[in-house]
């Protein structure tokens, strides 16, 4: 790294508690530190690059996009069409469909990296992060022994960085395999099975899709209310859709037309164990962050009953679930569609801009990008990618600022307080 000043083998002070530790080698970073390489990470990088501030990017994994490639089932598209997925200063080919798939995606990401240089540095798994007040720099630690200081941290590992795997009475006593959607890739391996899936999202509803199409029988279980709307409606997409009517109309008369033309589109899904929400599909993405699922034929194999749909499970049983409602079904497998939740909370030393019970930043969007001391987030605000790009631009154009005043004086800081 040209930017960076490395001391092999050095014991660096520690100002919180006075006491000298041993690292294998301590980095000087003067620029921005990225936690995470995926399409975040890369956003804020590219975006700061392009206003002349370098970073550096650590990942765990040993992958840009990590979740895309290593955690995602193979039959996976882009849920929104590709001109509210792309990322900043470059859009997807124009020979790409609306939906890229997840090879597409992927593709775009590599080719993103690689027309802006960015090079992250792979297989560092930072374990904590905290601010030195007495320097007046982050310290990043590594499970590889490294640690880099810096004057910006920003955090970009999202609201996707581990699973949820919910603790269900009897888990143990099943005999069966449990897996999470992350491990799940095709529903070729379940041919002929049945298939208990958890989870009414997006996700849980594309893997019972997947399992119908690979001969295997699948049930959902639908504990909450959900949202089911046509991905696309009246030739365009339902997304792009309520963009555009929310820029004349309020949310809850958006809400109602929305509902409107979905009875019409799909039928009564109160029929088929698909209870609504109270609140309209907008007004609670904007409250919770909860999603609506956009069917892409699945509804369709509920109504032919390809798909069971049961209520909230009370306990597993060997080979068998039996749910609230008191009845009782047998099952070869059962995979948890059960989404991912925010890791933030067990390495970053800071309780300000993020909480501590989700690992969220503490205020909604569009105000959670930036905390005190040079921590910033991306990736957090329940808005996907189109959020993600807003939140780059913004921190590159914070940063940039603070980058062509301070950068002497932060170097000449550095030195008289780490290494004295």
């Amino acid at each position: 790294m040209d930017y960076s000043r490395e001391v092999e083998g050095k014991r660096v002070h520690d100002h919180f508690n006075k006491n000298m530790t041993t690292l294998a080698r301590c980095v000087w970073v003067p620029c921005p530190v990225i936690i995470g390489a995926g399409p975040s990470g890369l956003a804020t990088a590219a975006c700061l690059k392009e206003r002349g501030v370098p970073t550096l990017i650590l990942e765990r994994a040993n992958c840009i996009a990590s979740l895309w490639q290593l955690k995602t089932y193979d039959r996976l598209r882009l849920h929104l069409p590709k001109q509210f997925c792309e990322l900043p200063l470059m859009p997807f080919p124009a020979n790409f469909p609306t939906y890229p798939t997840k090879k597409q995606f992927v593709a775009y990401l590599e080719s993103y990296k690689n027309h802006f240089g960015l090079d992250p540095v792979f297989n560092e798994t930072v374990v904590s992060a905290d601010f030195d007040r007495q320097c007046g720099f982050w310290r990043v630690k590594t499970q590889e022994e490294t640690e880099y200081v810096s004057p910006w941290l920003i955090v970009a590992t999202g609201e996707n960085a581990e699973e949820v795997v919910p603790q269900i009475e009897g888990m143990d006593d099943f005999g069966g395999p449990i897996v999470h959607t992350s491990s799940y890739k095709s529903g070729r391996l379940f041919r002929e099975k049945d298939v208990l899936v958890v989870g009414c999202g997006n996700s849980g509803m594309e893997v019972c899709l997947d399992l119908c199409n690979c001969n295997a029988r699948p049930s959902l279980v639908v504990r909450d209310s959900v949202h089911v709307l046509p991905q696309e409606m009246l030739g365009r997409s339902t997304f792009g859709l309520s963009m555009w009517l929310l820029k004349w109309f309020p949310t809850r008369l958006v809400d109602r037309f929305l509902l409107l033309v979905s009875r019409f589109m799909l039928g009564d899904t109160e029929k088929f164990g698909l209870h609504r929400p109270k609140l309209g599909p907008l007004e609670l993405k904007n409250r919770s962050g909860k999603t609506p699922v956009l069917d892409v034929g699945t509804l369709a194999k509920i109504k032919s009953g390809n798909i069971k749909v049961y209520p909230g499970i009370k306990r597993l049983t060997y080979r068998a679930a039996e749910f609230v409602n008191g009845r009782r079904e047998n099952f070869d497998a059962i995979i948890l569609a059960t989404g991912y939740k925010s890791n933030v909370p067990q390495w970053l030393k800071e309780t300000d801009l993020f909480s501590e019970k989700d690992g969220l930043p503490r205020k909604p969007f569009p105000n959670g990008w930036k905390g005190e001391c040079g921590l910033y987030a991306i990736g957090f605000t329940k808005r996907g990618l189109l959020g993600a790009s807003f939140d780059a631009k913004r921190i590159a154009e914070d940063i940039e600022h603070q980058w062509k005043a301070d950068e002497p004086r932060n170097f000449m800081a550095f030195n008289r307080s780490a290494f004295m």
